[in-house]
């Protein structure tokens, strides 16, 4: 008995295989024409399908995919013309279904879609130098009622502060737990929104009394960064070039972007400040800020901060740029870094 079984186990394994292997030959059978494709694409630009039939079957028709969302249909093998406007930037993935002698087959392919815009440089000026706590390892910047508030990380040594930036008094704090890294900070509706690094959970706290309101869940899998908001929604990176547009009251996803420039995407999106309309954020381990149109993920504008790190006090916990603030009174932007002991007041030349 346990021989027929055995050997039923593996004439099941053998058909289960050899359906396999028929559907990799069918697979084989079409490919996508790569001949006149490139590897990247802008939004204003056009994508023509077609397919490589070595085998010369019969095509009755073929249905495009793009991100496995139904892109149009041909018949026979006729080239298929796809608009890239609208799409979000980063990388395209194709499917085209061949239906062929009653059969059907399958055969993939790649592009990507970068932005259209070439980012300019801007220069700035330093308008004043004011201290700011050394110990301060900074994840999040934000002016609110003309109080500066501060978001610090690591573990054991995360905190949120109101801070007089003109001394670098911090005159109110709440500290997190020792288990939690703090990240990115934003205030919406006299709430403190503050995230954590790997912990998946962030906390919102009263802007005014610091008084922990509730704890939340991130509504998938990923890592808190920057946080900012448009005064609607709340808008948080991961680390990686997608910036989430988030539902304040359900801390859930409402869109996202990828941020791109003309010739690749910006990873590691780190800070985020919410500037007449625009992000910006920090590219973290790069000293510089991204102005990123929110609706499309383009990068439109670059600051090069390098000089600034120049000016800081050196020593051994000395870290990156990291932290934004634009102060609507004065309309002058306020940067400094990871256990820097300066903070920057500087404004954008026109």
């Amino acid at each position: 008995m346990k021989t027929l079984k055995v050997l039923a186990f593996i004439s099941l394994a053998a058909a289960l295989n050899s359906c396999k292997d028929d559907e990799t030959v069918k697979n084989n059978l079409f490919s996508i024409d790569t001949s006149a494709m490139k590897q990247q694409y802008q939004p204003q630009e056009t994508l023509s399908l077609k397919l490589v039939n070595a085998k010369n079957k019969e095509i009755d028709s073929v249905a495009y995919f793009i991100n496995d969302t139904r892109a149009g249909s041909v018949k026979g093998n006729a080239p298929l013309d796809i608009a890239l406007n609208g799409k979000k930037f980063g990388y395209q993935n194709i499917k085209a279904v061949v239906y062929y002698d009653g059969d059907n087959a399958e055969t993939t392919g790649r592009i990507e879609l970068v932005s259209d815009v070439k980012p300019e440089l801007l220069e700035y000026e330093i308008v004043n130098v004011y201290p700011h706590d050394i110990q301060a390892y900074t994840q999040g910047l934000e002016f609110y009622r003309d109080t500066l508030y501060e978001g610090t990380g690591r573990y054991q040594h995360s905190s949120l502060r109101k801070v007089n930036y003109k001394t670098g008094e911090v005159y109110k704090k709440v500290e997190q737990e020792g288990r939690y890294f703090g990240e990115g900070i934003t205030v919406l509706n006299n709430k403190v929104y503050q995230l954590t690094w790997r912990e998946k959970t962030g906390f919102i706290y009263d802007a005014d009394t610091f008084e922990k309101i509730k704890e939340f869940n991130y509504f998938k899998d990923i890592e808190g960064w920057g946080l900012t908001n448009d005064g609607k929604y709340l808008y948080q990176s991961d680390g990686t070039e997608k910036i989430w547009k988030l539902d304040p009251e359900t801390l859930k996803e409402v869109d996202y972007v990828n941020v791109y420039t003309n010739n690749s995407k910006i990873k590691a999106v780190n800070e985020l400040e919410w500037i007449d309309g625009k992000i910006y954020g920090n590219v973290y381990q790069q000293d510089a800020i991204a102005i990123i149109n929110p609706a499309t993920g383009a990068v439109e504008h670059i600051i090069n901060f390098t000089e600034l790190k120049q000016q800081v006090t050196k020593h051994p916990d000395l870290d990156v740029l990291n932290g934004i603030a634009y102060n609507p009174k004065t309309k002058t932007i306020f940067v400094t870094g990871k256990n820097w002991d300066k903070m920057f007041e500087i404004k954008i030349k026109q």
